[in-house]
């Protein structure tokens, strides 16, 4: 039963917990934690480094420093709103019948 329910709702609550997350953190701070594996690899080029930094500035309300941290910061948001919106529609939708 909790294995069905986690398999179902896990990508809504990671990407609600997702946004929480950069809703609270501090994107000025100069030195952060990293998931990136390029960075983790010893890479110091990466397409999607700053994205996280940008919806970070969003949700602070400082556009210019959004697009300054990545171009794609305000359609990502977007695009995980949308994606949240869309599994929660699906999520509180009325079940069919199982046996129909």
């Amino acid at each position: 039963m909790i294995k069905k329910l986690f398999s179902k709702y896990f990508e809504l609550v990671f990407w609600i917990a997702a946004l929480i997350a950069l809703a609270t953190c501090d994107p000025a701070q100069p030195s952060h934690f990293t998931l990136c594996p390029f960075k983790l690899l010893g890479i110091s080029w990466c397409p999607g480094c700053g994205i996280g930094h940008a919806i970070a500035f969003l949700f602070k309300g400082e556009v210019a420093q959004s697009i300054n941290a990545h171009w794609f910061g305000i359609p990502a948001l977007g695009i995980i709103a949308w994606r949240i919106f869309t599994l929660s529609r699906e999520a509180i939708r009325p079940r069919q019948l199982l046996f129909q």
